[in-house]
C-alpha cells in the first residue's frame, strides 16, 4: 500500500543578515526546508562591517572616556619609576590592535551564527542570488571553470539584502583617506583631524567615538542640529556635549565636495568655505540593495529610492515574496530586521503572528551619552497627532546618577491624556539602550504611568528616575 507525504515547505532566503537569519532559523523551527544564500557570511554587512564592529568601537572609546573621567571621581593613575616616583601616564588607544580585535569579534560572531543555522537543519549558499520570477533564486556560486549558477525553486521567498553607504560622485571614498563607515575599521592609527560630512545617527556616534579615541574631530551639519530626526531635547544635550568635549560643529553646513590632498583631505562646503583635516568619513545615508535582482521583473513593488514596499508581516506585492531589513519600507534597525524574518515566516507557515508596530519599535543612538527612545514622539504630541502629557525629569537629580558623576542627561515620559497610558519615552544616559527596556514594556503593554510608578526600582539606580518620572505624572480619579 502506498503512502503519500506532505512535502516540505520549501523556503529560499536571500540575505543572510539579522532579518534573513532569523527568518531561515524561524522556517527551519516550523518545519520548512530552508536555503539560505549569502555572499560575504552569515550576519552579512550588519554583522561584518556595521553593527557589530562599530558598536565595539564605541566600547572602546567608552573605556577611554571613562580613563578620562575617573579623575572627577577622586581615581589617578601613576606610573612608578624606579626611583619609586609617581609619573602621571598618558592614556593612548591603539587603533590597529581595537580594529583588529573588533574584526575577529564581528568574524567569530558571523561563525557562531553559521553554526545555528546549521545546527537547525539550514541549507547555506555562498554566492550572488537574485530572482527568477516569483517562485525562484538564481545563484551565481564560483565553481571550478569561474561562475556556476543554480536555480533554486520554493514556495517562499525572503529577500533580505540590506543597504549599503550612499556614495557621493564629488566624494568619492578610497579607503585610505575617505571613508564610507564600513570602510574606517582599516585605519592603523588615529586620524589627526577626522572630518565627518554628515550629522545623522552614524555621523554623530563615530564622531562621538573618535572624539573620545582622541581625534579632533569636525563634524559638518546640514540641518540647525545634530541627530535632526530625533527628539529635540535629546539632541540638544548631545550637541553641547560634543561641543565641551572640544568637537567643532558647523550646523546649517553642506559639504559640495570632500578631495584628497597631498596630506590629508580638503571639504569645500556650499557657501565657499573649506575645512582641511587628515580623514573624512562620509556619513550621508545608505541606499538598498536592491537593483539588479530581479525584483521588479518578479512583479515585486518598490519605493522611487529603491526600498521593498512590505506590509505588517513583511509581505511585498506578490504574495509568495516577503521581505525584511533595510532593503525595506520599515525602519533600518538590526532589531527590526530580525522581528520582519520571524513574522515573515510565522505569516508564510499559518503560524500565530503578531503584526509588526513600528510604535513599539524602541531604538537607541549609541553617542555618549546614548540617546533611546520608543513610541510616539514630542513633536507628533505637539503637532496634534497624539494627544499626550508630557514630563521630562533631569538626570542630574538622580542619586546614583550624582554618585557616578553623570551630569548629562534626563528621562522624558508621555501618557495619553485622561487614562495615563504610557504612549512613549526618550532617555538620555550612559546605557539608555539597556534603560529603555522597561518604558517599551509599558509602551507595548499599555501600561498607565500609575502601574509603571507602582513597580519597585533598585535604590539607588538610574531606572528609578523613570518611576519618579511616572509618579510626577498620577493620575487623579
Amino acid at each position: 500500500m502506498a503512502y503519500e507525504f506532505e512535502r516540505k515547505q520549501r523556503i529560499t532566503v536571500l540575505g543572510g543578515g539579522p532579518g534573513g537569519y532569523e527568518a531561515a532559523i524561524a522556517g527551519a523551527q516550523l518545519g520548512g526546508e530552508v536555503t539560505l544564500i549569502e555572499r560575504v557570511g552569515v550576519g552579512g554587512s550588519a554583522v561584518l562591517t556595521d553593527v557589530v564592529p562599530s558598536k565595539t568601537l564605541i566600547a572602546t572609546a567608552e573605556a577611554a572616556n571613562a580613563i578620562g573621567d575617573a579623575a572627577d571621581l577622586g581615581v589617578q593613575f601613576f606610573a612608578r619609576t624606579d626611583t619609586g616616583r609617581p609619573i602621571r601616564p598618558d592614556v593612548a588607544v591603539n587603533i590597529a590592535a581595537v580594529n583588529k580585535r573588533l574584526l575577529g569579534l564581528a568574524r567569530q560572531q558571523s561563525e557562531d551564527m553559521k553554526s545555528t543555522l546549521i545546527r537547525s537543519g539550514v541549507k547555506i549558499v555562498q554566492g550572488e542570488g537574485r530572482l527568477d520570477g516569483p517562485d525562484a533564486v538564481i545563484v551565481s556560486t564560483g565553481g571550478p571553470d569561474g561562475v556556476d549558477f543554480d536555480r533554486i525553486e520554493g514556495d517562499t521567498t525572503v529577500i533580505s539584502v540590506g543597504a549599503s553607504p550612499r556614495l557621493l560622485a564629488s566624494a568619492m571614498p578610497d579607503g585610505e583617506r575617505i571613508f564610507t563607515w564600513t570602510q574606517l575599521y582599516n585605519l592603523q592609527s588615529i586620524p589627526e583631524h577626522l572630518i565627518v560630512v554628515g550629522s545623522g545617527v552614524t555621523g554623530a556616534e563615530f564622531a562621538s567615538a573618535y572624539t573620545a579615541l582622541g581625534s579632533k574631530v569636525t563634524l559638518i551639519s546640514s540641518r540647525d542640529q545634530v541627530l535632526p530626526g530625533e527628539d529635540a531635547d535629546a539632541a540638544a544635550v548631545i550637541e553641547n556635549v560634543f561641543r565641551r568635549n572640544g568637537m567643532t560643529v558647523l550646523s546649517k553646513s553642506r559639504a559640495d565636495s570632500v578631495a584628497r590632498t597631498e596630506n590629508g583631505v580638503v571639504a569645500t562646503l556650499s557657501d565657499g568655505r573649506t575645512v582641511e583635516g587628515s580623514h573624512c568619513l562620509m556619513a550621508v545615508g545608505a541606499v538598498p540593495n536592491t537593483a539588479g535582482i530581479g525584483l521588479e521583473e518578479a512583479g515585486v513593488q518598490l519605493t522611487e529610492s529603491g526600498h521593498i514596499r512590505v506590509n505588517r508581516v513583511a509581505r511585498t506585492s506578490v504574495p509568495s515574496i516577503y521581505a525584511a531589513g533595510d532593503c525595506t519600507t520599515f525602519l533600518p534597525l538590526a532589531s527590526v530586521a530580525s522581528m520582519q524574518g520571524r513574522t515573515a515566516m510565522f505569516h508564510a507557515m499559518g503560524d500565530a503572528v503578531n503584526p509588526t508596530e513600528i510604535r513599539n519599535v524602541a531604538s537607541n543612538i549609541f553617542t555618549q551619552p546614548e540617546i533611546a527612545t520608543v513610541g510616539w514622539t514630542q513633536r507628533q504630541i505637539e503637532e496634534g497627532i497624539a494627544q499626550g502629557d508630557i514630563y521630562k525629569l533631569p538626570l542630574s537629580e538622580n542619586p546614583r546618577a550624582k554618585m557616578m558623576g553623570i551630569k548629562d542627561g534626563f528621562v522624558k515620559l508621555f501618557a495619553r491624556t485622561g487614562s495615563g497610558t504610557v504612549i512613549g519615552g526618550v532617555i538620555v544616559a550612559p546605557k539608555a539602550s539597556e534603560l529603555i527596556f522597561s518604558i517599551a514594556l509599558a509602551v507595548e503593554h499599555r501600561l498607565t504611568v500609575d502601574q509603571v510608578s507602582r513597580a519597585f526600582t533598585v535604590y539607588p539606580s538610574l531606572t528609578g528616575s523613570i518611576t519618579d518620572a511616572a509618579r510626577a505624572m498620577h493620575i487623579v480619579l
